[in-house]
């Protein structure tokens, strides 16, 4: 089997390209490196997975961009078995300072890939990693634990325009053009809306990747800005229990599918509980302060999986503790890279 995987440099890509390389597959890992550029970040997160994904069996990669054909076509070369479309410019908050840059890359490369995809290798399996940020968010709900069930986004939920980013924008137009090259060409191709992942080699910063951010920050001795009175409520995936959705897709009956994907209800945790968990496994309370709640910031959101769970056969296997103690014993391994690039 032969794999691309664009934007294979972040986190999703790269633990794709390990997972998919461990299994034998021949895996293609496309990126422009620009992680650090977009989030106007001094350290050099992506060189950092680029460099591991070279040692890896398997992996060849390649700079390359999603909005350029000549680089997108030289990654599919002579045809793939799947492609798994994690490039994007990440930043909901910084979204609106780079409105076409944004655009370019989240809208216009995806569909490059995909119409580059049924020219050159129409059989493959497309994966487009959308977000849950398309569902905008409504400015009454409240931040309380007590009903999960009311703030859950099922798959039929209806996107809102109502606090929607341009970020969310365009992730949006790349999920429809996914769903209609699916329908109107053929391709078999699955949407992903998810929620928050997290892992090994996230390299979170304040404006994106926040459980990442909050575990290096704090054993770096930083102080962490929370924004608003910290009980916001997300419900988070570890990244390898991602992919293996991924990869139930790829193994499925199924053409073209939309799932919502995340770590549920019962993966549910607000921004304080996160802290809690850092401090009974570091044993050291974390530095905080408080300032005023950011626009489009959503005040919670929980993903239903019941569909995902149901067809795929899937369902998360790592609970909140058990990945953010991963997380924490790879930054901790790590300690050396974040010094000296003083994150």
């Amino acid at each position: 089997m032969r794999v691309l995987i664009t934007g294979g440099a972040g986190l999703v890509g790269s633990h794709c390209a390990e997972y998919f390389a461990a299994k034998n597959a021949q895996v293609i890992v496309l990126d422009n490196l620009m992680r650090s550029k977009l989030l106007k970040i001094p350290h050099k997160s992506i060189e950092h997975n680029w460099r591991f994904l070279k040692k890896i069996k398997n992996v060849k990669c390649i700079e390359g961009d999603v909005r350029r054909e000549l680089d997108v076509t030289r990654a599919i070369g002579n045809g793939v078995d799947v492609v798994i479309h994690a490039a994007g410019q990440p930043s909901v908050f910084s979204s609106g300072d780079i409105l076409q840059e944004d655009f370019d890359i989240n809208a216009g490369g995806t569909v490059n890939v995909l119409e580059c995809l049924r020219r050159k290798s129409k059989k493959a399996v497309f994966i487009y990693c959308s977000t849950d940020k398309i569902y905008g968010y409504d400015k009454e709900k409240k931040t309380k634990m007590g009903n999960k069930k009311k703030y859950t986004v099922n798959d039929d939920t209806q996107v809102k325009f109502s606090g929607l980013s341009a970020y969310a924008a365009s992730k949006l137009t790349g999920d429809i053009y996914t769903q209609l090259f699916g329908h109107n060409f053929k391709l078999r191709t699955a949407v992903f809306r998810m929620g928050c992942i997290y892992g090994p080699r996230q390299f979170g910063v304040e404006l994106q990747g926040w459980v990442g951010w909050f575990v290096q920050a704090h054993l770096m001795g930083k102080k962490l800005t929370l924004y608003g009175d910290g009980s916001q409520v997300r419900d988070i995936l570890y990244v390898n229990d991602l992919v293996m959705a991924f990869e139930s897709f790829i193994n499925s009956r199924f053409d073209h599918r939309v799932y919502n994907i995340g770590g549920g209800s019962s993966n549910s945790l607000s921004l304080n509980d996160c802290l809690s968990i850092l401090e009974q496994e570091t044993r050291r309370k974390p530095k905080v302060r408080f300032t005023p709640c950011r626009q489009n910031d959503q005040k919670i959101c929980i993903m239903d999986i019941k569909r995902v769970s149901r067809e795929l056969r899937w369902k998360p296997r790592v609970t909140p503790q058990a990945g953010i103690r991963k997380v924490i014993k790879w930054v901790d391994d790590n300690k050396v890279f974040f010094n000296e690039e003083k994150i």
